[in-house]
């Protein structure tokens, strides 16, 4: 298992530097000037060259990589704006502040968003299609198998208006979504994120019940199965130590891949629901032409994406006893 995580943390880091150097070069095909946004629309030559020389634009762009990488490492020293300490992730043109720090403040907000979700529609998704997968063929099978179908056909966006014109607006069944700290009020932090979180699972919650009740049927029908119920087992044992086992492997994957992209960003829903997290984050550098802050979105995605599925890799020996990790 040691030798399994060291191999593929190595390979998560190569391909975050290779990600890293790629988003980083295409920062330079951007047509905008970095420059120019710092300074301002009007700002004479000479304030322009300081602003290149202060934020090390004025180097070639090897050299500028290569101290941008340092700085994630080490931190880094910008002429006239002073000292951004590790991880440093370069310095926005429009907040005029690191983008590391910009990052921490908006990241408790997406977080929130992604583990409340997650929860209720991991739940949802499983519960439903174990329970289709075993009235195979009957009416509360079809009924998951209709929901699932329409939940997997909707889009954020659609629903996410739908609930806030009813509920907030128009039957003011729930005040308008909003962010509080945990540490503040950990039941108006749930109620605050309550909307998000129903409207986020709705969608998800259908890709996992289709998912799961293919999968379960899949395996109630495998030979340790039909085995285990010939040697005269509870019922229960058979659905919980060995079916179910078996139907997780996948769950465990679009799960992994799910909860990444979450953390690397719910733009749509962020935007929405007028939550200030990483994905509005994003939305707001293209926007504002705010490259360093677009650059450290993308990565921070990349790297979300990258460590789930590592997690996710690592528990399928836990998961299922049939993987074996060399």
């Amino acid at each position: 298992m040691l030798r399994f995580l060291t191999r593929r943390t190595i390979g998560a880091a190569v391909i975050l530097l290779i990600i890293a150097a790629v988003t980083f070069f295409l920062f330079f095909a951007v047509p905008a000037d970095p420059a120019r946004l710092a300074c301002g629309k009007i700002c004479p030559p000479e304030t322009l060259a300081q602003a290149r020389h202060n934020l090390g634009l004025d180097q070639p762009i090897f050299v500028q990589f290569v101290e941008w990488l340092a700085g994630v490492f080490v931190g880094r020293d910008y002429d006239g704006l002073g000292h951004c300490p590790a991880p440093c992730l370069g310095y926005s043109f429009v907040n005029h502040a690191p983008v590391f720090d910009t990052i921490v403040d908006r990241m408790p907000v997406t977080i929130s968003l992604t583990l409340g979700s997650a929860i209720i529609f991991l739940l949802f998704g499983v519960s439903t299609g174990v329970v289709a997968a075993l009235n195979q063929g009957k009416a509360l099978d079809k009924i998951a198998s209709v929901s699932s179908l329409i939940g997997a056909s909707v889009q954020i966006y659609f629903v996410g208006t739908l609930a806030m014109y009813f509920l907030v607006f128009q039957w003011d069944v729930i005040e308008r979504p909003r962010y509080v700290p945990f540490t503040d009020n950990p039941l108006q932090w749930a109620y605050g994120l309550l909307l998000p979180w129903i409207v986020l699972a709705i969608i998800f919650t259908a890709n996992y019940t289709r998912m799961t009740r293919s999968t379960m049927v899949e395996q109630l029908g495998e030979d340790y199965v039909r085995t285990a119920r010939a040697k005269g087992m509870p019922a229960r044992t058979v659905i919980t130590r060995f079916a179910l086992r078996g139907t997780l492997t996948p769950i465990v994957t679009i799960f992994g891949i799910d909860v990444g992209t979450l953390i690397g960003g719910a733009i749509i829903t962020e935007t929405t629901f007028s939550l200030q997290g990483i994905g509005r984050l994003s939305i707001q550098a293209v926007v504002n032409s705010d490259l360093p802050m677009l650059m450290a979105t993308v990565l921070l995605a990349a790297a979300a994406i990258v460590v789930f599925n590592v997690i996710v890799d690592a528990l399928y020996a836990v998961i299922d006893p049939r993987v074996r990790l060399s």
